[in-house]
C-alpha cells in the first residue's frame, strides 16, 4: 500500500472508530454483568431450567460484547502508538500497514455484529438446501451452493456437519441439511434465506445449451432444549429404515436412518448421516425443533407487521440472488442490487459483502417497522 493511502485509511477510520465509540458503554455493561452474575448466586437459580439458561446465555453475550470492545480498543490504541512511531521515523511503513489492516479487520467485524441484534443471531444455525426444477443439472447446483456454505464456514472457522443428505439419481444432491457451529453463524447466514438462481452452459447437455436451475436455501437458529417448542411425544411418529448412498457398508445394512413426522403440522425430517441411530434421531429431533420454532417466530412476526399495517419486502420462497456463469459473469442479489464479477470467488465462499450488505438494509426494514 501506498503511504498516502495509509496514511488516508488511519485517519478515516480513526474517525470512524471515534463516531461510535460512545455506544461502547463499557461501564453499563460490566454494571448489567455483575447483577447477572449475582443472580446465580441464589441457590434456587438453577430451579427454573428455562429462566436459568436465559440468565446464563445474556452473561455469555455480554461477557463476549465486553471482550470485543476491549480488543477493538486495545488494537486501536497499538494503531495509534506504531503511528506515533512511524512519524517519528521508529517503525517502518510495512509495520504501520500490518498494525492497521489488523485494526481495520476488527472494527470491520465489530460493526457487522453491531447489526446482529436479533435474540438469536448468535446461535449456531441450521442450514437446508433444496434443488429446484431441473433435474440433474439442479442437483449439481445444490453440491455448487453446498461447496461455497463449507468454504464460508471453514474460512469463518465455524465446524460444519452433514445431517442428512439425500444424493441425486445422476448426479449432485437433490437436498442436504447442515449445522454450521459458531457464534453468529446463525446472524450471518439467516441473509442467505431463499431461492438462489443459476444460469450457465450445462455440463451435462451434449448440445451446449445455456440452462437456467433454482434451489431454495432455508437457514433456522439451532435452538437449545431450554427455548419452549410446543413439541409433544403423541404428536411425533418416528420410522427407522435403511440408509442409502455412500457411507460404508454398515450405514447401508442397517435401520439406523431416522424419519421423524410431526403430525399437527405436516413436517418431516430425516437424518441417516451417522451410523447410529441414536445419534440419527437426536439430530433429527434437533432439525425438527428449529423448523417448528421457525413456524412460531414467522408467526409472531406476521403479527406484528399486520399490527403495524406493514407489508413485508422481503418474503420467503422469492428469489434473492443471480449467480450467471454465461453468457457474462456475474452475481447479484436482487434484495441490495449488490454485484460480484468474480464468479469464482464467489463458489469459493467469499459471500460476506452480500452478507454485510443486506444486513445493512435489514437493519433499515425492521426500523421501519
Amino acid at each position: 500500500m501506498e503511504e498516502y493511502e495509509l496514511k488516508k485509511l488511519i485517519e478515516d477510520k480513526k474517525n470512524d472508530f471515534l463516531s461510535i465509540k460512545s455506544i461502547f458503554e463499557l461501564e453499563k455493561l460490566e454494571n448489567s454483568l455483575k447483577e447477572l452474575e449475582l443472580q446465580t448466586m441464589d441457590e434456587n437459580f438453577y430451579k427454573n431450567n428455562q429462566k436459568s439458561q436465559s440468565v446464563l446465555k445474556d452473561i455469555y453475550i455480554i461477557k463476549q460484547r465486553i471482550q470485543d470492545i476491549k480488543d477493538l480498543v486495545d488494537s486501536y490504541d497499538n494503531m495509534e502508538i506504531i503511528y506515533d512511531f512511524y512519524k517519528q521515523s521508529e517503525v517502518d511503513l510495512v509495520e504501520l500497514e500490518t498494525e492497521t489492516l489488523i485494526f481495520v479487520n476488527k472494527f470491520n467485524e465489530f460493526k457487522k455484529k453491531e447489526l446482529l441484534s436479533g435474540k438469536y443471531d448468535i446461535n449456531s444455525a441450521i442450514l437446508t438446501i433444496n434443488s429446484g426444477a431441473g433435474g440433474t443439472e439442479a442437483c449439481d447446483w445444490v453440491s455448487m451452493l453446498y461447496r461455497m456454505y463449507d468454504r464460508w464456514a471453514g474460512n469463518h472457522k465455524f465446524k460444519i456437519e452433514v445431517l442428512d443428505i439425500l444424493h441425486g439419481d445422476e448426479a449432485g444432491i437433490k437436498s442436504i441439511t447442515l449445522s454450521i457451529k459458531g457464534d453468529y453463524a446463525y446472524g450471518y447466514l439467516s441473509c442467505e434465506k431463499g431461492v438462489h438462481r443459476l444460469v450457465r452452459i450445462s455440463p451435462f447437455d451434449s448440445n451446449a445449451r445455456r440452462h437456467t436451475s433454482f434451489a431454495a436455501v432455508n437457514v433456522t437458529p439451532e435452538i437449545e432444549d431450554d427455548v419452549e417448542v410446543n413439541l409433544k411425544k403423541e404428536d411425533l411418529r418416528i420410522d427407522t429404515y435403511r440408509s442409502s448412498g455412500a457411507g460404508g457398508q454398515h450405514v447401508n445394512t442397517t435401520d439406523s436412518a431416522v424419519r421423524i413426522t410431526h403430525i399437527p403440522t405436516g413436517i418431516v425430517v430425516t437424518c441417516q448421516n451417522e451410523r447410529s441411530q441414536s445419534k440419527n434421531l437426536n439430530s433429527a429431533m434437533k432439525v425438527l425443533r428449529a423448523k417448528l420454532f421457525e413456524i412460531e417466530m414467522q408467526n409472531r412476526e406476521n403479527e406484528l407487521k399486520n399490527l403495524k399495517g406493514v407489508e413485508s419486502k422481503i418474503e420467503w420462497g422469492s428469489q434473492i440472488r443471480s449467480y450467471v456463469f454465461q453468457p457474462y459473469k456475474l452475481v447479484k442479489d436482487h434484495r441490495t442490487n449488490y454485484e460480484e464479477g468474480n464468479v469464482d470467488k464467489v463458489m469459493d465462499g467469499d459471500i460476506d459483502a452480500f452478507i454485510d450488505e443486506y444486513l445493512k438494509i435489514k437493519r433499515e426494514m425492521e426500523s421501519d417497522i
